[in-house]
């Protein structure tokens, strides 16, 4: 099943996505709420009832004939307002490729726990737009990545039993302003303004059910569901990186033992897999310096437009703006 959010008469509204038609949720089944969030929170509620739907409309047992072209739409964020977000490290390549870039040797640490930091769930973007300041412009960043949602609650998940309280995946773009990233972790803490102008999901969330043919073994002494999708990202029409999702070396399940350890998970949190091999200008440029000193770095520039795609999940649209209440921008005026 694929669930989107879309801007419906100025609100959110909760849709179920079928051979590019949406059909509202609460529209298809008096039962079925409007929103992404009501949802998430009562999942065992209303999941069935999505489901029995949407067997509906494949099988021609319905009478609806409200489904209209998913590209009318204005799509949000499939969690335009979530509970929090975390974002793992989870592909050893690129961890490994991007420290050998800098000079360093890999990390033990990885192979012991999965990490993750929290970013900023109130930057939670969809398709669209993506507002910067200035300064984001100093080696402005993609991140190809996927991310998981809760749709359980729970605390002290084992690993075993977490792909339970996966509500479904979804396509991550954690946007990154390098510059002021490498300036505030000087000081040994995690990035923050470097990251928390935009972090864009979407464009829909593709529950687990849909994606069960096309899961895989985990890596060898891991646990939990791992899944062989391809994972690309064009800017402005030019493929600049390639990876799998099967690559991850923690799983997302692992990912949820390690956040809820101690800690209650929610409903509507999100948890990001950390960026794929090849899956960011930072690694693509470290790595062809390497080889040719001379290589003229690559960033995102205004008016780019950047599409990451993952198999089964769809494409994943920005474009990159300037941010129109730029207050250096307002003061020079004043000056």
């Amino acid at each position: 099943m694929k669930l989107l959010t879309y801007l419906r008469e100025g609100h959110e509204q909760l849709a179920i996505l079928i051979d590019g038609k949406y059909y509202d949720t609460d529209r298809l089944h008096p039962e079925l709420p409007s929103s992404m969030g009501m949802f998430l929170n009562y999942w065992d509620d209303y999941f069935p009832i999505a489901q029995a739907c949407v067997s509906a409309i494949r099988n021609g047992h319905t009478n609806s004939t409200q489904g209209s072209a998913a590209d009318e739409l204005q799509i949000l964020a499939p969690v335009p307002f979530p509970a929090s977000c975390r974002d793992g490290y989870a592909f050893r390549q690129h961890v490994e490729t991007a420290r050998r870039n800098r000079g360093v040797s890999m990390i033990p640490e990885f192979d012991q726990y999965p990490v993750f930091y929290f970013t900023n769930h109130h930057g939670i973007i969809g398709p669209g737009p993506v507002s910067c300041m200035p300064d984001h412009f100093e080696k402005l960043d993609f991140e190809l990545e996927a991310a998981i949602v809760i749709c359980r609650g729970g605390r002290n998940i084992p690993a075993d039993e977490a792909d339970a309280y996966i509500g479904g995946l979804m396509i991550m773009n954690d946007l990154s302003a390098r510059t002021l990233q490498m300036e505030e972790m000087l000081l040994n803490l995690g990035p923050a303004k470097g990251k928390d102008f935009a972090t864009a999901i979407g464009p829909w969330l593709v529950t687990l059910d849909e994606l069960t043919p096309f899961e895989t073994p985990p890596p060898s002494g891991h646990v939990g569901k791992s899944w062989n999708l391809d994972m690309t990202c064009r800017v402005n029409g030019i493929e600049v990186s390639r990876g799998n999702l099967s690559q991850m070396d923690w799983t997302f399940a692992e990912l949820v033992e390690r956040a809820s350890y101690g800690v209650n998970l929610y409903p509507g949190d999100i948890i990001g897999s950390g960026t794929v091999g090849t899956g960011c200008f930072l690694e693509l440029n470290g790595t062809a310096r390497l080889s040719n000193p001379a290589h003229q770095d690559q960033w995102l520039q205004e008016a780019d437009i950047v599409e990451l795609e993952i198999d089964q999940l769809g494409v994943l649209k920005n474009t990159i703006e300037r941010e129109k209440n730029d207050f250096s921008i307002l003061a020079q005026k004043k000056s």
